[in-house]
């Protein structure tokens, strides 16, 4: 006669086997379906914004928040401008990260999703504030890419500033609210 495992430590063993697969398995759907990921995702991916506005290629520049919704909503999106524009930089830049406050003053970003857009010289074309649907985000990175001008979209504006134009305006056109502000 062979010695056999009694049933109840085999069952607890089959138990234990079940949830360890369980768990596996919804951590690497957690992984595989969800927007941040995707988000995280594509801003690993990202060049460093300097080398991206240097590098001779036009540039979207993407601030967004992994808490975000409409962020959270453009990211397929997002990704498939990356695959489909080679020659287009995507950076995505986390507005939750203190290392890009000096980003975030500079081209005056108070809310997001906002897109700042760059011509092949790293030159500001203009910026985008809001969500954009798919073809939208198309429409502006095929004219990132042909170096044509902008679609006329709403919320699509060329950059700008008050400081520009008058060095005494500079301090009211800082904002006094940041992006991750909500009062």
């Amino acid at each position: 006669m062979t010695p056999t495992t009694p049933f109840p430590a085999r069952a607890g063993q089959l138990l234990l086997l079940l949830v360890a697969l369980l768990v596996v398995g919804l951590t690497w759907l957690k992984g595989s379906l969800g927007a941040g990921d995707l988000m995280d995702q594509l801003a690993r991916r990202s060049l460093p914004l300097g080398e991206a506005l240097g590098n001779g290629r036009p540039s979207l520049v993407e601030f967004y928040a992994d808490w975000c919704e409409s962020c959270r909503a453009m990211a397929p999106a997002m990704a498939q401008l990356e695959k489909g524009h080679p020659e287009l930089n995507v950076v995505l830049l986390n507005v939750d990260n203190p290392s890009w406050q000096a980003e975030l003053d500079q081209w005056q970003v108070t809310g997001i999703p906002h897109l700042q857009l760059f011509d092949r010289q790293g030159q500001g074309l203009g910026h985008s504030i809001g969500l954009r649907q798919p073809q939208e985000l198309e429409q502006l990175a095929s004219a990132l890419s042909n170096g044509s001008a902008l679609p006329s979209l709403a919320g699509v504006g060329a950059t700008s500033s008050l400081a520009d134009a008058d060095p005494s305006l500079a301090e009211i056109s800082s904002p006094s609210a940041g992006p991750r502000s909500h009062g």
